[in-house]
């Protein structure tokens, strides 16, 4: 059993809680000894700055990611799919990609140096999620750009054909492998 890879089945959005169990549980298993990690995905989106982070961690330990979308993976769910090394998706699932946006909490104002600043944050987001797009499937920074602001959505062989997706496949991990559940759950509202 020691050359199955621990499967972790992340579904959720990116958001601090969940991609600190992430690597957290990647972290513990290192310890143990580990280095063949399968990250199965269904995540809408979420965080950019969890996103990249997590993206950027997992490119750069010394571990073999292989990644399964299993559902949907959107937005920058699609950054946290790029880590993998060997990229898999099951026959019905959706890859989707759009702009950055930001979120204001009412009520706020903004001084005009203030709205350049937070601009010149997305847009530094976008080219850094195009920039991990574009070096996984081998097109320009300029064509993921323009694919996020055309809010691309891409079945299963549109993403293979586009580069994202290296197979499709029916099953997502071998019998007897560790499975590890990250999931999120609303909080309950008081009422």
């Amino acid at each position: 059993m020691a050359n199955l890879p621990i499967v972790i089945r992340f579904f959720a959005p990116v958001i601090d809680s969940t991609i600190n169990a992430l690597l957290n549980t990647i972290d513990q298993k290192m310890r143990e000894g580990h280095r063949d990690f399968m990250l199965l995905l269904s995540s809408p989106g979420g965080s950019v700055f969890h996103g990249l982070s997590a993206y950027n961690y997992l490119k750069g330990i010394p571990v073999r990611i292989t990644t399964c979308n299993f559902g949907s993976v959107d937005s920058i769910g699609v950054v946290l799919y790029c880590a993998g090394t060997r990229r898999l998706s099951v026959p019905h699932a959706r890859f989707m990609l759009h702009g950055v946006s930001a979120q204001f909490p009412q009520p706020m104002s903004l001084e005009e140096k203030q709205l350049e600043e937070r601009l010149k944050g997305l847009r530094i987001d976008l080219e850094n999620i195009a920039k991990v797009i574009a070096t996984s499937i081998g097109k320009s920074v300029g064509e993921v750009i323009e694919a996020m602001h055309d809010r691309i959505t891409l079945n299963p062989e549109e993403a293979r054909a586009w580069g994202l997706v290296h197979e499709i496949v029916e099953g997502l991990f071998p019998a007897g492998a560790e499975v590890i559940a990250i999931q999120y759950q609303e909080p309950l509202r008081p009422g």
